[in-house]
């Protein structure tokens, strides 16, 4: 069964114009899955090399333009499965674009600390990138109607949206822990060869209990006996692995809007769920209303991410603890955005709408959610 990924047209709109494809994503989001539904409509015209077999890591390591021309041979669309694999990818791309510009080549890669990093300064103005995350409930929606989507909200808000759990009709459970235990750490350990895993592991934990709060550096520095910097610099790590996402406090009037401190948010609560040992179902838990709060806006960044929306996401709080969820603002308008579980009403904070009169703020509940992530 195979659901079409929504960056799929933009991805196939921007083929062919003498740039190399870039697609980031976790390990298990379906990058393979697309791009070979891509390669289907070029068939023998195609090329599919997987990086992270040995002999083809080597077939494209330190390789002159020459020997590159005679391995890819004369395919009009060659994919480069898992990029970051090989040695100084940068180079070797960078070296296709100049050389074979009627081949069009797409590179994936599951971490984009590592791939970015070394095709960021070859590739400069070679390169459209992409990035595909777990399913979102929009590209769900070709299988399925709006009730049964309803029906699952409660499934998917516990066990995630990968797309070998969302389509799973039996053990979700067990194929959603071997997922985090096979894949979650992989990429980010190995990069900058992070010695001690067991950091990485409580400090996902403690974000995973902080969702829906601002989170400090410094208390999660004293937690885990670590310094700041490092702190900082493992977010970034797990932000690059596609494993949580930051919310910055919007500041821009008032002097006592909160400006330093941020949240973090997991792109799939399936992994937060495993991370803090918590599969329960919601009417057993205490927290619904952050699962909710955390679902709906990382499908929204998955909405603003698959059609490309020029938005910047926020989220607004005073020293008061008067708050909004969460903000966008596109051209020069501001919109907030309340998440209720449960609850039909959001008290909107008086300071804000006096600082901002011309933005609007909107309840997301379970009535009204569809037009917010599609």
């Amino acid at each position: 069964m195979i659901i079409q990924r929504a960056i799929q047209k933009r991805v196939e709109d921007s083929l062919f114009k003498a740039k190399i494809i870039v697609i980031y994503g976790a390990r298990q989001v379906g990058k393979t899955t697309l791009v070979k539904n891509i390669q289907s409509k070029y068939q023998e015209n195609s090329s599919y090399l997987n990086c992270d077999e040995p002999d083809i890591r080597s077939a494209l390591t330190e390789k002159t333009s020459t020997e590159l021309k005679a391995f890819l041979g004369n395919k009009r669309l060659v994919i480069l499965d898992e990029a970051q694999r090989v040695k100084n990818i940068g180079l070797t791309l960078k070296l296709m674009a100049d050389n074979f510009p009627a081949t069009q080549i797409i590179a994936t890669g599951s971490s984009s600390f590592e791939l970015s990093n070394k095709i960021a300064e070859p590739l400069t103005g070679r390169k459209y990138e992409y990035h595909l995350f777990p399913f979102s409930i929009e590209e769900l929606k070709s299988l399925r109607a709006d009730p049964e989507i309803d029906r699952l909200l409660e499934r998917m808000m516990v066990f995630g949206m990968y797309p070998a759990i969302a389509l799973a009709k039996t053990d979700a459970e067990k194929e959603l822990k071997e997922l985090a235990k096979s894949y979650l750490y992989k990429d980010a350990l190995q990069y900058q060869n992070i010695k001690n895993p067991e950091v990485l592991e409580k400090m996902l934990q403690a974000l995973a209990l902080q969702i829906g709060n601002e989170v400090s550096y410094n208390e999660l520095a004293d937690l885990l006996g670590i310094d700041k910097k490092t702190v900082a610099a493992y977010i970034r790590i797990l932000e690059q692995a596609f494993i949580i996402f930051r919310l910055n406090p919007f500041s821009r009037n008032l002097r006592n809007e909160l400006r330093k401190l941020r949240k973090v948010y997991f792109y799939d609560l399936g992994i937060r769920n495993v991370l803090i040992n918590n599969l329960n179902p919601l009417d057993l838990r205490q927290d619904a209303g952050v699962l909710w709060e955390n679902f709906m806006i990382s499908e929204r960044m998955k909405r603003n991410n698959n059609h490309a929306s020029d938005v910047r996401s926020y989220f607004w709080r005073t020293k008061q603890k008067q708050e909004i969820d969460y903000l966008e603002e596109a051209g020069g308008e501001l919109s907030g955005f309340e998440f209720k579980w449960k609850n039909d009403k959001a008290r909107i904070p008086k300071p804000f709408l006096e600082a901002y009169p011309k933005s609007k703020v909107k309840l997301i509940n379970k009535n009204s959610y569809h037009g917010f992530v599609e």
